[in-house]
């Protein structure tokens, strides 16, 4: 009996792991494809760029940035004073939303005595949602455009732990007429106190940003926004505002940014994914960087919220629409719930056998075997979970050394293990009518910036 439900178990992980190692070959493919395809054709003709040689070729438009802020006492000040002093750019505002029951963010942003800082706060209690507080931010903006004079060139996204580059609003300004959204890579910090919880983030965003968000844009799909580091075309968002009475940001979704790239896309807009190395001698990309949850509770809640509002919530507010290209991307995004019911069968599964062979190890009459097709099956995906792991290790080597590279391969199970309890916890939100306020996190800033 033990072992029929073993083999039930294997077949039906092996099956699905199957479908989406072939998914994620061809997403594969297409990368390398695309990068053997550009070093031999357009890195042959052009220079390689970098931000340091952006040149102004008129004067720099006007650009705002929101920062919602709930319960940030302990990091708002730090940002808003290292994101002042490390732009390179001459003609920006930084929107902060607090809440009025929130004082002590209140008075963390009041201590930042610099005309570029603008408080809004929100009159209500919080927290209500972050995308409820990014709306209050824009009616901000708004009121600070008829009062000026002056309209925004663009609308630049971040959160009150964010290690801002100091080459991104020169970016966005030079970028921003040829697409309607643009994002940069996301790269978390690594926490020394936390390798294994905070760790598997890195690896995670270091495939999304160098290769995923790539593939997305080759194949023709919407890029979707990150939250931070991101920047929207002050005329689509204005489009978005007037298509929901005024408020551009999903006042009841927990992935307002997501949603936002992806609704931009729809209108048939340009979106843009764009990783640039900032100098000849600096190693990296212009990034936007910070730390991420260092405990298993922070990472499942966070994991949950992202699973929810892309794979549950978005899928009744977004649908399937678009191409070929679109609806694929969407369906990736989508598979979390699945992935983690998968991984589940796949433990349980090595879990019963493991229990069955010590059994027959010891005499007792069981047979543990598998038969001829099962064991085929998982050869292939064992091979398909190697060629996972190679990869995952190259690129998070790239982004940060060989080091943290050997590490995420272990990291894999933390993943899984995070994965699984997120999209618990997720569809159990998602069956009691979804999350209604902004279950956010607890946030550090760095002592030591980066460069």
């Amino acid at each position: 009996m033990l072992s029929r439900a073993a083999a039930e178990l294997a077949l039906f992980a092996g099956a699905g792991f199957l479908l989406f190692g072939i998914n994620d070959l061809l997403v594969d493919l297409i990368y390398f494809s695309r990068r053997l395809w550009r070093s031999v054709t357009v890195y042959r003709r052009h220079r390689p760029a970098y931000a340091s040689y952006w040149v102004f070729k008129e004067k720099p438009g006007f650009i705002a940035i929101l920062v919602p802020a709930w319960d940030e006492a302990a990091v708002i000040a730090s940002m808003l004073k290292a994101t002042l002093k490390r732009l390179d750019y001459p003609d920006y505002r930084i929107f902060v939303g607090h809440y009025r029951n929130d004082p002590a963010t209140a008075a963390a942003i009041a201590s930042i005595a610099d005309p570029r800082v603008l408080p809004v706060q929100v009159e209500a209690d919080g927290p209500t949602t972050k995308a409820d507080c990014l709306n209050h931010l824009y009616d901000a903006l708004i009121a600070f455009e008829i009062e000026s004079g002056r309209s925004a060139k663009a609308v630049v996204l971040h959160d009150a732990e964010d290690v801002v580059h100091r080459f991104e609003l020169r970016i966005f300004d030079g970028l921003i007429d040829r697409a309607a959204v643009i994002q940069l890579p996301v790269l978390p910090l690594v926490d020394s106190h936390s390798r294994w919880i905070s760790g598997h983030y890195c690896d995670e965003f270091a495939e999304a940003h160098i290769k995923e968000l790539v593939v997305r844009e080759a194949v023709g799909a919407a890029i979707p926004l990150a939250g931070v580091g991101c920047a929207i075309a002050r005329k689509p968002l204005a489009q978005l505002a007037a298509m929901e009475d005024g408020k551009p940001f999903a006042g009841s979704s927990m992935t307002e940014d997501y949603e936002v790239g992806l609704r931009i896309g729809a209108l048939g807009l340009k979106t843009m994914f764009v990783r640039i190395p900032a100098t000849p001698a600096e190693p990296g990309v212009v990034a936007t960087r910070g730390h991420f949850p260092a405990t298993l509770g922070d990472a499942v809640r966070q994991k949950a919220r992202w699973l929810g509002g892309i794979a549950l919530s978005g899928w009744d507010r977004l649908g399937w629409t678009g191409g070929l290209g679109e609806r694929w991307m969407r369906m990736r995004d989508r598979r979390g719930p699945l992935a983690a019911l998968l991984l589940l069968a796949a433990y349980s599964a090595a879990l019963l056998w493991s229990q069955l062979w010590l059994a027959e190890l010891l005499g007792a009459p069981v047979q543990a075997r598998m038969d001829h097709t099962l064991t085929l099956l998982l050869t292939i995906n064992f091979w398909l979970l190697a060629w996972r792991a190679l990869l995952r290790a190259w690129f998070t080597a790239s982004a940060y050394g060989w080091t943290e590279g050997l590490l995420s391969v272990p990291r894999l199970v933390v993943g899984n293990v995070i994965a699984m309890l997120a999209a618990f916890r997720a569809v159990s939100l998602h069956l009691g009518g979804g999350a209604r306020r902004w279950d956010k996190t607890r946030h550090i800033f760095p002592a030591e910036l980066p460069q």
